[in-house]
């Protein structure tokens, strides 16, 4: 179901020119499983394939822990001048959840600040992440839109042009309990400028964030999703990845048109036995979790048989972008991966 409302505000595409890419530097290791040092390794990679086409602003925790990352930036070659620091009071590291989504009105440039509740109430000791942003206020300088309402930035997508991709299964079943769909599409028509909504059904199994988006379709162009796909019926995730796809098959954009759907496979992952919060269970693990930078874009992989197959599928749609896959099978111990943990400001 689609809902048509005009607004002047919009979300640009990811692929759109960036000022930079927003990221919380890694300093707590209970959710990760004793990884935390090779998650810092992957946020270095990341960095350094980014930073050399748009800024890098960090979180970090305080002035002692943004001199030991100097170091270990200079060590790899990363140039400093590139990054912007900020000390924050910080848990996690999903910024992409916690922190603002960026919006345009023509050129201006704002940021819309949700109420962050953890999932749910899933994880009461991160509601501190739901202030960071409104300590930054005075030093980031954006107008800022404070919403009153719960969501979070991977639990939307968007064409850049009013079209919104989301999930029942967060924003109805698990967020703002109450609101009907059509409440929903009014807020987000209110925030973002979503003249047209798409609504998919559930996300992946053992999915903590209840369905968020980023994890099962993905916008690459105004016109074009990347729809991730199971071909093994006995797969858990199989039922529900071939409804969101037959959805997708029949939905339109914000002007009445098909749009191009693409099958993306699906890597297949279990977490170990003996973690303490899932042992042995299969994890929400995606290839649609990629990031899309202004020259590079950051493929989360596996070691899995379909990675390289996933990452030829992504170079098709960016040809102009240099593709990298970027190993994240630590990173899924903390429940996501690396679009989970960046998120992109527009020029």
């Amino acid at each position: 179901m689609q809902t048509k409302i005009e607004n002047n505000f919009r979300i640009p595409g990811e692929w759109e020119e960036q000022e930079a890419t927003w990221l919380a530097w890694p300093n707590d290791d209970d959710y990760f499983e004793n990884k935390i040092n090779n998650i810092k390794k992957i946020y270095l990679d990341i960095i350094k394939n980014l930073h050399h086409d748009e800024f890098i602003k960090l979180l970090v925790l305080d002035e002692i822990e943004e001199k030991k990352i100097k170091t270990q930036m200079l060590e790899i070659g990363i140039d400093l001048s590139k990054i912007i620091f900020y000390h924050a009071k910080y848990f996690d590291v999903w910024v992409r959840d916690y922190g603002p989504i960026f919006v345009k009105n023509k050129e201006n440039k704002s940021w819309v600040k949700w109420i962050y509740d953890c999932y749910g109430g899933k994880f009461p000791e991160l509601f501190t992440d739901n202030n960071v942003f409104l300590d930054l206020e005075n030093s980031v300088k954006f107008n800022m839109i404070d919403t009153g309402i719960v969501l979070e930035g991977g639990a939307i997508d968007s064409n850049g042009e009013g079209t919104i991709l989301t999930t029942e299964e967060c924003l109805l079943e698990n967020r703002n309990k109450g609101k009907t769909k059509e409440e929903n599409n009014l807020f987000l028509s209110k925030f973002i400028g979503a003249c047209n909504v798409i609504w998919l059904k559930k996300g992946l199994v053992n999915d903590h964030t209840d369905g968020h988006i980023d994890e099962i379709a993905r916008f690459v162009s105004p016109t074009k999703i990347l729809c991730a796909y199971e071909d093994d019926i006995n797969n858990e995730n199989y039922e529900r990845l071939n409804e969101n796809y037959e959805i997708l098959m029949n939905a339109l954009d914000q002007d009445g048109n098909k749009l191009e759907i693409v099958k993306l496979p699906m890597p297949h992952m279990n977490y170990d036995e003996g973690d303490k919060e899932h042992s042995g269970k299969q994890a929400p693990v995606s290839y649609c979790n990629f990031y899309i930078g202004n020259k590079t874009v950051l493929v989360s992989i596996f070691n899995d048989e379909n990675d390289d197959k996933a990452i030829e599928i992504i170079k098709t749609c960016f040809p102009d972008r240099k593709v990298v896959g970027i190993d994240c099978r630590d990173l899924i111990y903390g429940g996501g991966a690396i679009h989970c943990i960046t998120q992109q400001e527009p020029k």
